[in-house]
């Protein structure tokens, strides 16, 4: 079990984790990879999966057009991203909470020492530039909408425990809380997130998704095998759910995530969005995801989760002390 701690930003973080070793269920074979199958036939993707890295979602513009970095530019990102965030830091401190500090290191799990193989300067594999597409006119500027203090339902849903940043669709690596547990029926599949240990039960059986104006937080997910990989469609999400919240995409987002098994141990993991009302055209990124021994446990994000009540009534206390 995961107890949570309360957020100087709202939200929680998970206390100290214990950690048991369980045998890998990953085969390695000689020659061309097949991955395992499950009792019913299906490639055994089961277990859990670890997509924290440092390889940003999109490419830095010190890179320009070159889609890969040297051994040398990225040993150098690494030790300059992490002095950029380090929390141990006064500066590092306040990177993301201006004026209130933050948690320190301990605490965070943001995939250093692990760029994706291949060293990629961004996630995003298309466009070639690795950046996410312009958006179209009238679609409104990018990032996170602005938050209020008059209610808790002026913050967002990561403070009132609603969604994580990293729950996805899509699941894009995050400052920790990166794993995900997939579990496997001949009907089903589960996508099991750390973060606020959110499931999607993902039906297989060919239903369409639920009709327009019946939105969900995580959306509406819909999944089919391609051979061997599975692939998940999901619509029908709310305008304010955390990736939309992020990148500021409209409730009319499609994001079609693939499964793959690579090898012994290793998943390639694939999601493109698209969204018309946004951005000029779909964009794709590619996340490896590797097996991890340690299980999850739950994200018990509610239980002493004091932030959200003492960001409101700082406001309150505020508007007290300016007379209003």
């Amino acid at each position: 079990m995961r107890l949570g701690l309360p957020s100087p930003c709202g939200g929680v973080l998970p206390a100290l984790l214990l950690v048991l070793t369980v045998p890998a269920a990953a085969v390695a074979q000689t020659g061309e990879w097949s991955a395992p199958r499950t009792a019913f036939g299906q490639p055994d993707l089961q277990g859990v999966w670890d997509f924290a890295t440092i390889t940003p979602l999109e490419r830095p513009e010190q890179f320009g057009n070159r889609a890969v970095m040297t051994a040398e530019e990225s040993a150098t990102y690494e030790r300059e991203r992490f002095a950029l965030v380090d929390h141990d830091t006064e500066e590092g401190a306040t990177l993301v909470c201006e004026g209130t500090g933050n948690y320190n290191e301990f605490w965070f799990d943001r995939g250093f020492g692990d760029v994706v193989e291949g060293r990629p300067t961004s996630l995003i594999v298309d466009p070639p530039n690795g950046r996410i597409p312009p958006r179209v006119a009238g679609a409104g500027p990018a990032g996170r909408r602005p938050r209020g203090y008059d209610a808790w339902d002026s913050r967002g849903i990561a403070e009132r425990c609603l969604a994580g940043f990293n729950t996805g669709p899509p699941m894009v690596p995050g400052v920790y809380n990166n794993y995900v547990q997939l579990f496997q029926t001949p009907d089903y599949v589960v996508v099991y997130n750390e973060m606020i240990h959110d499931p999607r039960i993902v039906p297989l059986d060919g239903r369409p998704h639920l009709a327009e104006g019946i939105p969900q937080w995580l959306g509406n997910s819909r999944g089919r095998w391609e051979g061997e990989t599975l692939v998940i469609e999901t619509t029908n999400f709310y305008g304010d759910t955390f990736f939309t919240e992020n990148h500021s995409a409209s409730t009319s987002v499609k994001v079609t995530e693939r499964f793959t098994s690579v090898g012994a141990g290793a998943l390639r993991y694939e999601f493109t969005v698209e969204d018309p009302n946004t951005w000029t055209r779909p964009w794709t990124a590619v996340v490896r995801m590797t097996r991890s021994d340690t299980p999850i446990y739950e994200y018990a994000c509610h239980e002493g989760n004091y932030g959200l009540h003492n960001i409101l009534s700082g406001a309150r206390a505020q508007e007290d002390a300016a007379g209003r």
